[in-house]
């Protein structure tokens, strides 16, 4: 098993930054790639980035696109997602995920281990 916890979150003003982190642990050998998954309020849980395991791939929804990087270090089992110039539509709970796959992807299913998810509000 492979245990994921999310860090980072918070209140953030429009136009403002955040950095959210991840921190696996158990049989984090068997993870190839990560991603970051969001869910605001009464909508379903979207995708939002993912990366293989050299972190050399990377692919965003376009909503995201030049404004969130993520990124891993695989010495730490950790998982980043800068954010800048955020939105309140930025607004959700943000999960973390990991899957065995080394194929990246953007459906929810390719990733077997997920966290609790943290939770960003961006106020206009």
């Amino acid at each position: 098993q492979v245990q994921l916890v999310e860090s980072g979150g918070g209140l953030v003003q429009a136009g403002g930054s955040l950095r959210l982190s991840c921190t696996a642990a158990g049989r984090t050998f068997s993870i190839n790639i990560m991603a970051w998954f969001r869910q605001a309020p009464g909508q379903e849980r979207e995708f939002v980035a993912n990366i293989n395991f050299i972190g050399t791939r990377t692919t965003y929804v376009d909503s995201v696109k030049g404004r969130f990087t993520i990124t891993r270090d695989n010495a730490r089992n950790t998982l980043a997602l800068q954010m800048k110039s955020l939105k309140p539509e930025d607004t959700a709970v943000y999960y973390c995920a990991a899957g065995s796959s080394q194929m990246l992807s953007s459906g929810a299913s390719a990733y077997d281990y997920w966290g609790q998810g943290t939770q960003v509000t961006v106020s206009s």
